[in-house]
């Protein structure tokens, strides 16, 4: 009877983690001065528009609060697609041997390598903007590069690599029987090849913050809704190929709409 007050204090912890993660992106969008679309006001825009080479303290221009955003946003939209991971671990407490602590384990290993890409994608973002391809604000300055990597992101989503990672990530059952391990060492191995995968499956659409901006709240709660559709046994498998061709014709829709009108 103990188990049961357990699983639910640790459950709750875990959506509080959740909630409040995307609070806290909210809350740096307001302070940044922009709305739900990543669109800055007076303040915002005069932001997108510094030079980070300025003589000036810029958080954006900066590894540490840059790292922080994303490691916040790593937690906001990963987190929920995890849940069907966790609930296959669950089932297989009884049979298994399986616990709570290697429940955290798996939790805190899958964590561990999302904050990881967090880092390596914050190094590209300030590559990116001291190479002048994106603004302060992470949006990308000409239409090649977004219409580009919005095509890079859509075709990857055909390609074998997508179609590995993806069948661990929407059937973690069967990753669990090949890497079975017990207590809090075996879960978070579990968690940190589990998450490996996940990052071979999902950073496309971390990497699409690039486009409409790495602060744009719509943006990430589309992609959070999605990456969680595509974990879920029932349609999971249904939906990758359609997003593909969807982010391919925005990718060439955007390439072209400069041509089209002259620019």
């Amino acid at each position: 009877m103990l188990h049961a007050p357990l699983r639910t204090i640790l459950w709750l912890g875990f959506f509080i983690a959740i909630l409040l993660s995307w609070w806290m992106m909210f809350a740096m969008a307001i302070d940044m001065d922009l709305d739900l679309l990543g669109r800055p006001g007076e303040m915002g825009a005069r932001m997108a528009a510094m030079d980070p080479r300025m003589p000036m303290d810029m958080p954006m221009a900066r590894f540490g609060p840059l790292f922080a955003m994303w490691a916040i946003m790593m937690a906001a939209m990963m987190l929920p697609t995890l849940i069907p991971t966790l609930r296959a671990y669950e089932d297989l407490m009884v049979s298994a041997d399986g616990t709570r602590a290697g429940w955290l384990g798996v939790l805190l290993g899958y964590f561990i390598v999302w904050v990881g890409f967090a880092a390596i994608i914050t190094a590209v973002q300030l590559g990116l903007l001291f190479g002048g391809v994106v603004d302060m604000l992470g949006i990308a300055k000409s239409p090649w590069v977004a219409g580009g990597l919005l095509l890079i992101v859509g075709l990857f989503q055909f390609t074998r690599a997508k179609e590995i990672c993806h069948g661990v990530c929407h059937s973690p059952m069967t990753y669990y029987l090949g890497h079975w391990k017990t207590g809090f060492a075996g879960g978070l191995r579990m968690g940190l090849g589990l998450g490996a995968f996940c990052v071979g499956c999902c950073w496309g659409f971390m990497a699409l913050g690039f486009v409409g901006g790495v602060m744009n709240l719509a943006w990430m709660g589309l992609a959070t809704l999605f990456m969680v559709l595509e974990k879920l046994p029932q349609i999971g498998h249904v939906v990758t190929k359609p997003m593909g061709f969807a982010l391919s014709l925005a990718g060439v829709a955007v390439m072209a709409w400069p041509l089209v009108n002259g620019g």
